[in-house]
């Protein structure tokens, strides 16, 4: 059977390699993904601790939200990845600090 510090264990190591890309990475792409890594280790903690709460469902229906709150971000990120790359023709954050030209 697994346990709930399995669970930890693994949503731990998923949100240190999400952290681990957005802090080394230069393309928006990479980060956005790193992004999103940290949120899924966050949607799992979410459903292991509603797995082991015997009362309700609410982890369950928190990570609903967020899966279509990460999925909202990840549209509206690419969208402004893509009239940044438009402009600048370059998807590194570093080269791109003067946005008001």
């Amino acid at each position: 059977m697994i346990n709930l510090s399995d669970f930890l264990l693994v949503s731990a190591g998923l949100f240190c390699i999400g952290l681990y890309v957005i802090l080394t990475k230069r393309n928006s792409i990479q980060v956005l993904i790193g992004i999103e890594l940290m949120l899924n280790a966050a949607i799992l903690n979410l459903v292991a601790f509603g797995k082991y709460d015997k009362i309700s469902n609410g982890g369950q229906t928190f990570a609903l939200f967020a899966i279509v709150l990460a999925a909202a971000t990840t549209a509206v990120a690419l969208a402004i990845i893509l009239n940044v790359y438009k402009k600048y023709k370059t998807i590194d954050p570093g080269k791109t600090d003067h946005l008001k030209d």
